[in-house]
C-alpha cells in the first residue's frame, strides 16, 4: 500500500517525501535537528528514526545531511544510507541548485547607502524609496562568545541574496535565497544590517511578534544522488509571518 503524504509523524515533525534513498520533512519550530549535549528530548532525527525502525524493522537510521536551528521551520533532507549523505554532502554545492527562506525582519527596508546590500530600489508607501532586492555580501566569523557574526577580516565568504516581498507596520517580509551555507548566516547577516529577523533575541531583536523566530526554509532544490533527477520540495510560509505586516 502506497504512503499517504503528507503524514505527521511526531510532534512538530510531518513527512512530505520518501524514496529508498531520501527523505524530506516540514520541521515545526521549536523541534532540534538533531540532540545536542547528550539531551534526551525528541529531535527530527530520532522521530524520524523510530518511524522508519517502526514501519520496516529498519536498523540503519537516518543520516543528517544539513541542519535547522532549533527555531527555525521549515524543509528538511535525510539520506537514508550512508553512501547517500557522503554524495551529498561532498558534492553539496554542485548538487542543490536552491536554498530559500523567508523572514520577517525588523524595520522597513530602505535604500541601503553600503554594506554590500544594494539592489534595485522602488517606491513603497507614502513615497517612501525601499530595496527589492539584492545581494549581502559579508564575511562571518565568530565573537568571542562563539556567535556567529559580520567580520571585516579573517571570516568566511558569505553571501545572500534577498527580495523584499513587503514593507510595513515596522517590519519587512523578506525571500531570500542563499549562495553560501554558512552557520546562522541569514541571521548574522541581517542583524549587521540593522534588520535582525523578529523574536531573535541571539541577534538583538527587539521584538517577538509571534513568540518565535520568524525565519522559514521554505524550498530547497537538488539534483538526486542517484540519478540526477532535480527535486524540488516547498513549504509555504507560516500565514502568521504575513500577518505581522
Amino acid at each position: 500500500m502506497k504512503e499517504i503524504l503528507p503524514r505527521q509523524i511526531g510532534p512538530g515533525l510531518v513527512l512530505i517525501y520518501e524514496d529508498k534513498d531520501i527523505i524530506a520533512v516540514n520541521k515545526g519550530a521549536g523541534l532540534l535537528s538533531v540532540a545536542t549535549g547528550g539531551g534526551r528530548e525528541k529531535t527530527a532525527y530520532s522521530m524520524l528514526a523510530a518511524y522508519l525502525s517502526k514501519r520496516g524493522g529498519r536498523s540503519t537510521p537516518p543520516a543528517v545531511v544539513h541542519r535547522l536551528d532549533r527555531d527555525t521551520s521549515g524543509v528538511m533532507i535525510f539520506a537514508k544510507s550512508g553512501w547517500v549523505k557522503k554524495k551529498l554532502m561532498d558534492n553539496w554545492d554542485e548538487l542543490v541548485t536552491q536554498r530559500s527562506y523567508v523572514c520577517v525582519a525588523e524595520g522597513e527596508f530602505p535604500v541601503f547607502s553600503g554594506g554590500g546590500a544594494g539592489g534595485g530600489t522602488g517606491r513603497g508607501a507614502g513615497g517612501k524609496t525601499f530595496e527589492e532586492s539584492g545581494l549581502i555580501d559579508m564575511p562571518l566569523g565568530e565573537d568571542s562568545s562563539g556567535r556567529v557574526v559580520a567580520v571585516e577580516k579573517g571570516g568566511k565568504p558569505a553571501r545572500t541574496r534577498w527580495k523584499l516581498l513587503k514593507a510595513r507596520n515596522g517590519y519587512s517580509l523578506l525571500s531570500l535565497d542563499l549562495e553560501t551555507g554558512r552557520r546562522n548566516q541569514i541571521r548574522a547577516h541581517l542583524a549587521a544590517l540593522g534588520h535582525p529577523v523578529a523574536g531573535d533575541k541571539k541577534y538583538w531583536a527587539s521584538t517577538d511578534p509571534i513568540k518565535r523566530l520568524c525565519l522559514h526554509a521554505e524550498k530547497i532544490a537538488f539534483h538526486h544522488p542517484r540519478d540526477g533527477k532535480l527535486m524540488n520540495f516547498e513549504v509555504p510560509a507560516p500565514p502568521a509571518f504575513a500577518r505581522i505586516l
